[in-house]
């Protein structure tokens, strides 16, 4: 998964999925879905992203990657 921000125009893109879109549906207000050829959903586009979001403030504390990471700085700190 991927996270990308464009200032310029204040649009956060999450790609979920590596791909072509063929199709986008707004799903909600600001929200729009990119779907693949399979109909799958490989992008999420927050519009006007830095009203809804606060983006100086990530945190991926959920995800196993974190606790993979989080896991690999305590071996090395010992």
């Amino acid at each position: 998964m991927v996270f990308r921000y464009f200032a310029e125009t204040d649009m956060l893109y999450v790609e979920l999925k590596k791909g072509v879109a063929v199709e986008s549906e707004e799903a909600a207000p600001h929200i729009v879905l990119d779907f693949d050829e399979l109909n799958r959903v490989i992008g999420i586009e927050i519009e006007e992203a830095s009203k809804v979001i606060d983006l100086h403030n990530w945190e991926f504390s959920s995800l196993p990657i974190a606790t993979l990471i989080m896991n690999q700085k305590e071996e090395v700190s010992l």
